[in-house]
């Protein structure tokens, strides 16, 4: 088959881009925008690119008070968030901001600029939340409530109802007290638009000083076809084999999640290109959209970015953010692994093939187009040898990223432009200077929905502490769990409470909200039980982040419905079954914190990853009811049993799983030899 043939095909075969498109802002609130066009569009691109340009220069550069630094931004958050979202995704029409939105607007943004530009004589009268004036209380009423009404717009409901049900809390609970409403105001608005322990706390902080800049490096590195390239890539190595399809959007999914900060956004732009493959190859859509959904969730989870979240993770844990991406190594891949093998065996079940190899493009060629793994390669290289500050790093990755999409669209234009090298540099100037633009513009649009989500986060935070309500979940969670005498048994039943809070707690929340407020709200409990901080944070945000494939509420895989056009309900039944190892490895890790290769020797490593990895397959195969042969009930049990010992790093339970499996697997050859069951197709 000819390329021409094998594009046109292609084409027809994958969604519309209006599809995609209507996929977006069903499931993802920041894809839900305003329309504009013509000149207000040229204006708007710009503001967003300058907002962009300020964010790197102002973490690289300014010298100001933090207080300063995060009014200044925030208010610039509001105006682009207003003048970005639309009060309902339902009512949008090219050019139009209602005057209600422009009230809006002035007035949040404003309440941030006055506190930005008061901020050396408030910080000499506000001394004390008793100081509060009518005044200062109606400014940050004002800027939080604007903020809140924003942060409905782009990151939706869940969010705000845990806020507001803390903030009536809050306020039950002081004025019990014996103090009156106009003093609890006081006292609340101080603590959460005035202090940093509320808007202005970690999570925004982290955000305008690292996560702002990240997402402006992902938008570049995505403008240099990194995306294509990994999907490309991800065919060459696995489109060929049974079932190729599905491995492909297991691996491209990984890596693009990489750069990607939402589950949904990953699992539309790969999965628009990877689902109609899967079920042209013979997977059903269920699976195929779930597969996708549960491979795009799995990104969040991936270093060296893992959703932006890696920064807050660091943070939080008071650890390097080198450490942070190493801590996650073992488990991200475990994670992978799993749905690698289940969708393997899936494919051997049914007798599925792979593409012809005459359809995929050669690895050959593929190399000369390696260059773009360029920004990424240096990143990471800069950050985890410590070269110089995370800021900066990110500020030499988006320039390295510029001219490595220069180098491509160089290319392009001398090869589109043959004995014309005028036109060929004038074409590649121009279209450069547009992907500066659009990489500018994506990044500042990215930025506003994380540093509202984060705000938000900030004051489920600060709501947290002032009322101490952390304590009173933190003695729940410990009373009932020492209720049981035996000492594993208490800690699986706490870890259980703890994985149910998260996952409640982060259904329809982005990635850095999602592990702000868990990292406030249920990591404390576990590190009171004596798990280790490191464990206890990745098990939050774990569980926080497979909200997104656990129903009812599950966006990702709903989002891979909507493409596979599939059973919402069933398909997110089914990725949460693809993604069993991001139920099960968390407690693994959070009962022996060695998973997480924390000071561990050599040996010891290669033994946790060698069992984990056998117990990753145990727990599939099981799942799956098939290894060489269909398995009855009596081995599966036998699989999963195996593979939950295996996976737990001691030698004693590795033995027991490592005969467990090897009798099954040997049971299964034997059977398949007999010809008891159908012999699977190659």
């Amino acid at each position: 088959m000819s390329d021409t043939k094998k594009k046109a095909t292609a084409a027809a075969e994958m969604p519309a881009a209006d599809d995609m498109d209507a996929v977006m802002r069903k499931y993802d609130r920041e894809s839900a925008t305003r329309v504009w066009e013509g000149k207000p569009q040229v204006v708007i691109r710009v503001v967003m690119a300058l907002f962009s340009v300020y964010c790197i220069w102002s973490t690289l550069f300014s010298t100001a008070a933090l207080e300063i630094r995060l009014t200044a931004f925030l208010g610039l958050i509001v105006i682009m968030g207003y003048l970005t979202y639309p009060a309902s995704k339902h009512h949008v029409k090219p050019n139009s901001l209602p005057w209600y939105d422009i009230v809006l607007m002035v007035l949040g943004a404003a309440a941030f600029f006055y506190y930005c530009a008061t901020y050396s004589s408030l910080v000499k009268v506000l001394t004390s939340a008793a100081k509060m004036t009518p005044f200062y209380i109606a400014v940050g009423v004002v800027g939080v409530l604007c903020l809140a009404e924003l942060c409905r717009r782009c990151v939706g409901l869940p969010i705000l109802v845990v806020v507001g049900a803390l903030l009536v809390y809050t306020f039950a609970s002081m004025m019990s007290a014996g103090q009156t409403f106009l003093q609890v105001l006081g006292r609340v608005i101080y603590t959460l638009f005035y202090g940093t322990s509320g808007v202005l706390a970690t999570p925004v902080q982290v955000c305008a000083k690292f996560i702002a800049v990240f997402i402006i490096f992902g938008a570049f590195l995505e403008r240099t076809g990194i995306s294509n390239f990994f999907i490309d890539l991800a065919n060459s190595i696995a489109g060929w084999a049974s079932g190729g399809p599905a491995k492909v959007a297991v691996i491209s999914s990984a890596l693009c999640g990489m750069v990607s900060g939402s589950s949904v956004g990953n699992t539309v732009t790969t999965g628009s290109v990877t689902i109609p493959m899967m079920k042209k190859t013979g997977y059903k859509p269920e699976f195929a959209g779930a597969v996708e959904a549960a491979a795009s969730t799995g990104g969040q989870i991936m270093p060296p970015i893992m959703g932006a979240a890696a920064f807050l993770m660091a943070e939080y844990m008071g650890v390097t953010y080198g450490k942070v991406t190493l801590y996650a190594i073992l488990p991200a891949v475990l994670y992978f692994s799993g749905i690698f093998i289940a969708v393997h065996l899936e494919a051997k079940k049914l007798g599925l093939k792979g593409i012809p190899r005459a359809e995929l493009t050669p690895f050959r060629k593929l190399a000369r187009d390696l260059y773009l793994l360029l920004p990424l390669i240096i990143l990471v290289w800069m950050v985890t040898a410590n070269v110089r500050s995370l800021q900066f790093s990110a500020a030499i990755a988006i320039l390295v990223a510029i001219a490595v999409s220069l180098i491509g669209t160089v290319r392009d234009s001398v090869a589109a432009h043959k004995g014309a090298p005028g036109a060929a540099a004038g074409d590649a100037a121009k279209r450069t200077g547009s992907m500066i633009l659009s990489a500018l513009e994506a990044g500042g649009k990215g930025s506003i929905t994380v540093a509202v989500a984060c705000s938000m986060a900030g004051i489920i935070a600060g709501c947290i502490t002032v009322t101490g309500l952390a304590s009173k979940l933190i003695s729940g969670v410990v009373a009932i769990s020492r209720a049981i005498p035996n000492p594993t048994l208490s800690m699986l039943i706490a870890l259980f409470l703890t994985m149910l809070c998260c996952i409640v707690l982060g259904m329809g929340v982005p990635t850095t909200a999602n592990y702000c407020i868990m990292a406030s709200t249920c990591a404390p409990i576990l590190i009171t039980l004596g798990v280790p901080k490191v464990a206890a944070h990745f098990f939050v945000f774990y569980f926080g982040i497979v909200a997104d494939i656990t129903p009812p509420v599950a966006l990702a895989a709903y989002a891979g419905s909507a493409i596979a056009k599939s059973n919402p309900m069933k398909t997110g039944v089914n990725a949460t079954k693809l993604a069993i190892a991001a139920f099960i490895v968390p407690y693994m890790f959070a009962m022996n914190p060695s998973m997480l290769l924390m000071d561990q020797g050599v040996l010891a490593a290669i033994q946790v990853i060698i069992t984990s990895f056998l117990g990753i397959f145990g727990v599939s195969s099981a799942l799956e009811g098939y290894i060489v042969a269909r398995a009855p009930w009596w081995q599966r049990i036998l699989l999963a049993a195996g593979g939950l010992s295996l996976i737990d790093p001691t030698w004693q339970t590795d033995l027991i799983g490592l005969a467990v499996i090897a009798v099954v697997v040997a049971i299964q050859i034997a059977t398949r030899k007999k010809g008891r069951n159908t012999p699977a197709v190659a």
